[in-house]
């Protein structure tokens, strides 16, 4: 099927904000910003998307298809040992939002508010593309999963939901890795802080992760 010229424009569009994304984070790349780097009107950007937030989730989607592509690589081997699976699949999506931090950024970000109100900014479509890259992420943490609880490896009641939990989970522990420091109570009412470091972040993460899945 051949890209329409409004196919196209998206896509310039949502490479240059994800460009954007990950030079200078979610937080410092406005619409103005996007515009001047495509190379057209702020005004125009608003005749291609409904919103801002449009803009914005889908360029998630487009985080969300590498991840797609990883978490695949990551389960291809030994699908016969549900732990080594499940460590490889953890490692890669904990690897990935320390790589991109702007995920992470865009991730929470949607999160943020209700769904039904994010829902409620953008196209049906849009909706639909977001949870489909969601869906086929998440798929890949699920059946890693479900083997494991066939096998008797993991101890679960709802593969899914603890999909999304172990999900949400890495999301906000990788924002520790982000920030590189702790903060502790060096004597009472005076607060220390000690560096993090990422590495032993993302390696008790995945462990904290299988722990809350094994049998």
């Amino acid at each position: 099927m051949a890209v329409t010229p409004r196919q196209d424009r998206e896509r310039e569009l949502v490479a240059a904000t994800r460009a954007l994304f990950d030079e200078r984070g979610m937080q410092h790349a406005p619409v103005e910003e996007i515009a001047r780097a495509v190379g057209i009107a702020r005004g125009l950007i608003y005749r291609q998307f409904a919103s801002k937030e449009e803009l914005y989730v889908l360029t998630a989607t487009e985080y969300l298809a590498e991840l797609d592509g990883e978490l695949a690589r990551a389960v291809e081997g030994s699908p016969d040992d549900p732990v080594a699976c499940a460590t490889r699949c953890l490692e890669a999506y904990a690897g990935f939002c320390r790589r991109y931090p702007a995920f992470l950024d865009c991730s929470m970000s949607l999160m943020r508010r209700p769904a039904s109100e994010l829902h409620a900014m953008v196209s049906e479509s849009v909706w639909l593309r977001l949870g489909q890259g969601m869906a086929r992420c998440l798929e890949h943490v699920a059946a890693t999963l479900r083997r494991g609880k066939e096998s008797g490896v993991f101890a679960l009641d709802d593969v899914d939901m603890t999909a999304n939990l172990l999900w949400t989970q890495m999301l906000g522990t990788m924002h520790l890795a982000r920030l590189r420091v702790g903060v502790r109570q060096a004597a009472p009412g005076i607060p220390e802080l000690f560096r993090v470091e990422d590495d032993e972040i993302v390696r008790l993460c995945v462990r904290s992760a299988l722990a809350t899945i094994s049998a």
